[in-house]
């Protein structure tokens, strides 16, 4: 199967890139093609003539979205949109990558597919609005939210946490928000498994599904299980990590206090399964300069 691929330098895109071998993958980075362009878009698929579509691309700064809303909706509203419009004038699937942050975190325990967005910035409002305008015009997607993406290439909290533990004696770590870290290695694994079975498969289950890391935890244990395996490789400056609220870290984007996302429709439906999040982790700091 021929596979275009949008967001190659992205951290989940970077991974899809490394784990490609044996299939045709066309991957374009921002510099290559600009989603928001639909004559860009129009041009790479006609040179690709792809039979399946990743979309791996996105403005994921949340906080900066605040500030950027035009540059944030451009990207997650509207190259959503672009992309799936060409999708749906050459009748093939795409899998697009969507968020946690759809939903406001006021509900008691995990989010599942059928439970009502209502993001609470201009980031989430991006990302769900870029889901609606897939849903508008292409029939055959796969939607696939995740959260709290971590992995070997570009920016993310484990790379931050470590850089700080190096150079900081203490870390205050929000401990407040509950959410699923996921490594990007896990999700690329996924979005191939599912291109695979889209290639052999005529009858796949279409629609909207939520895949993450296992168990849930907060910001805080997560910083704490970094440091503790990271220390175990390198010697780091950090001698306490501490817990915070988050009325005591400021940020310009709120964030939903439970962005935890229930995946039993993924394993029911597919047979896909959340791997902890733990083993990713190892698997980065084995692997990765972070």
């Amino acid at each position: 199967m021929r596979i275009l691929l949008t967001g190659a330098n992205g951290q989940v895109g970077w991974e899809l890139v490394q784990r490609a071998a044996g299939r045709e993958l066309i991957a374009f980075d921002r510099d290559g093609l600009d989603i928001t362009d639909a004559q860009a878009v129009g041009h790479a698929f006609a040179a690709s003539r792809p039979q399946l579509v990743i979309n791996a691309a996105a403005y994921t700064a949340v906080d900066r979205a605040e500030q950027e809303p035009e540059q944030a909706f451009a990207v997650n509203r509207d190259g959503a949109a672009q992309l799936a419009a060409a999708c749906a004038e050459l009748a093939i699937p795409l899998l697009h990558i969507s968020t946690d942050y759809v939903f406001d975190g006021t509900k008691y325990g995990p989010y599942h597919e059928t439970d009502p967005p209502a993001p609470l910035g201009v980031y989430g409002c991006s990302k769900w609005e870029g889901e609606e305008a897939v849903r508008k015009v292409l029939p055959a997607h796969l939607i696939i939210r995740v959260s709290w993406v971590f992995g070997r290439h570009g920016r993310n909290f484990v790379r931050t946490i470590r850089r700080l533990a190096r150079e900081q004696n203490e870390l205050k770590v929000v401990a407040d928000q509950r959410g699923c870290p996921t490594y990007a290695g896990d999700i690329a694994d996924v979005l191939l498994t599912l291109a695979d079975r889209i290639a052999t498969d005529q009858s796949t289950a279409w629609g909207t599904y939520h895949y993450c890391g296992a168990p849930a935890t907060t910001w805080y244990h997560f910083a704490k299980t970094i440091v503790e395996l990271a220390g175990n490789r390198e010697p780091l400056t950090v001698q306490a990590v501490s817990a915070i609220t988050t009325a005591e870290y400021p940020a310009s984007a709120p964030r939903p206090m439970n962005s935890v996302l229930g995946c039993r429709l993924i394993k029911n439906t597919f047979d896909i399964a959340p791997r902890p999040w733990q083993a990713g982790l190892e698997t980065m700091l084995k692997t990765a300069d972070v």
